[in-house]
């Protein structure tokens, strides 16, 4: 591996072309994640049932094929280059075929294909991207680099959010264009900068070899998923339980916002109180928000705007906290940092193909149809979906880390500073 970059690559200049590529590439999140399922039944009138068979099917694709990427992206930059190039093209042509290009073939196999490239090109840059960060950073720090890289994929989602809105017509149709576009002149920018990079991923024998490992990814699985739960739904519940469609940009705008900023203030927590004690007061400021989510009633802009702002502090917790308990831990076994970040984004996909694949087939069957007509019952188990479910779950994840994970004294030195992810 290079053990540093060239002199070149240490300026402001190419610092900047490293956030630009984490923006443009953050932006596409936000429509695969939250905007696509209400985009593809509105659009091509699927049925939430059939979605989420196609969902889960892509999705669990798209968390087992993680380790062979990695393999195609570990060795000389000659390699990494084809393979960048690749996802580009897939990513960018993947976006436009979904949301900006008529179906030419039956709409369930022309959209299995393209998400399929598409999610298959996002993990492959997604992973590059970090991995090329961890092999930079012992030449321009960790802490410099980090935060230049998440400022632009803060910029990116923050953009994503109220773009599509803004556009007017089919907005997602002209988000995917200019996305793609933006793709293509990130990867200009960066091309021949990327770093060899060493990537190490879970196998079956890591996953079953230690206990406390299994119960660190139970935990990150059970705490994802409500969040999961409520991406996969939010567009839903702001049009159809709200009837407030034209602010559901706004909504999101404060909800990224609010955990952006708020991670400050609970890595100051977790110094002062521990990192487990400051995670469960932000998942327990969730469920509270969860159930005061379901109380609303139609129009309740000013009040679900307050939510957003409250669960989006919470999901602030969610975003430093549980990581840094499973990467200390890591560390203390020994462990490389790349593997815990490969497990705890398995994990992570896993919350977010169960929530596509089992929520939706049962927001169906409560006879919910996102074209047309809703009873109250249907509107009423939106809500139950979106907000209730999502708070059970978000209980029982307190449960395991103090009942479960607790005793075994995993992470009782993760209050200590020399933690980088605190």
């Amino acid at each position: 591996m290079t053990s540093s970059a060239p002199p070149s690559d240490r300026e402001p200049a190419f610092i900047g072309r490293y956030a630009a590529f984490a923006g443009v590439l953050a932006s596409a999140g936000i429509p695969l994640y939250v905007h696509l399922p209400a985009f593809l039944t509105q659009t091509y009138g699927i049925s939430l049932a059939t979605l989420g068979g196609l969902l889960i099917t892509l999705r669990c694709l798209d968390f087992v094929q993680d380790p062979l990427l990695g393999i195609m992206l570990n060795g000389e930059k000659r390699r990494v280059s084809y393979v960048t190039a690749l996802s580009t093209l897939g990513l960018g042509l993947g976006m436009i075929g979904i949301f900006a290009f008529a179906a030419p073939i039956p709409v369930v196999a022309w959209l299995a294909i393209c998400l399929a490239v598409t999610f298959t090109g996002f993990s492959a840059l997604t992973i590059l991207l970090y991995a090329d960060g961890v092999a930079r950073a012992r030449s321009v720090g960790h802490v410099g680099l980090a935060t230049w890289r998440e400022f632009g994929a803060l910029s990116g989602i923050l953009i994503a959010c109220i773009l599509p809105f803004l556009l007017g017509g089919n907005g997602y149709s002209w988000f995917a264009l200019i996305f793609a576009a933006s793709l293509f002149i990130a990867f200009v920018l960066m091309r021949g900068r990327w770093m060899n990079v060493n990537l190490a991923f879970p196998s079956l024998s890591d996953l079953w070899s230690n206990t406390i490992l299994r119960r660190f990814l139970v935990f990150a699985f059970f705490n994802a998923l409500p969040v999961s739960v409520t991406s996969t739904l939010f567009v839903f519940f702001v049009e159809y339980r709200l009837n407030l469609p034209d602010l559901t940009g706004v909504f999101l705008l404060l909800f990224f916002l609010s955990a952006a900023t708020s991670t400050i203030l609970w890595r100051k927590a977790a110094l002062r109180i521990g990192a487990a004690e400051s995670l469960t007061i932000g998942m327990i400021l969730a469920i509270l928000t969860f159930f005061w989510a379901f109380t609303l009633p139609q129009g309740a802009s000013a009040l679900f705007a307050v939510i957003c702002v409250t669960s989006g502090a919470a999901l602030g917790a969610d975003m430093i906290l549980p990581l840094a308990l499973f990467a200390g831990y890591q560390e203390k076994q020994g462990n490389s940092p790349t593997l815990a970040f490969g497990m705890w984004s398995f994990a992570q996909k896993a919350s977010l193909a169960v929530a596509a694949g089992v929520v939706l087939p049962l927001l169906a069957m409560s006879d919910f149809a996102p074209n047309g007509q809703n009873t109250q019952g249907a509107v009423f188990a939106l809500g139950l979906f979106y907000a209730l479910v999502p708070a059970t779950l978000k209980m029982f994840a307190i449960l395991w880390l103090w009942f479960v994970l607790r005793p075994t004294g995993a992470f009782a030195q993760l209050s200590d500073r020399s933690n980088p992810l605190i």
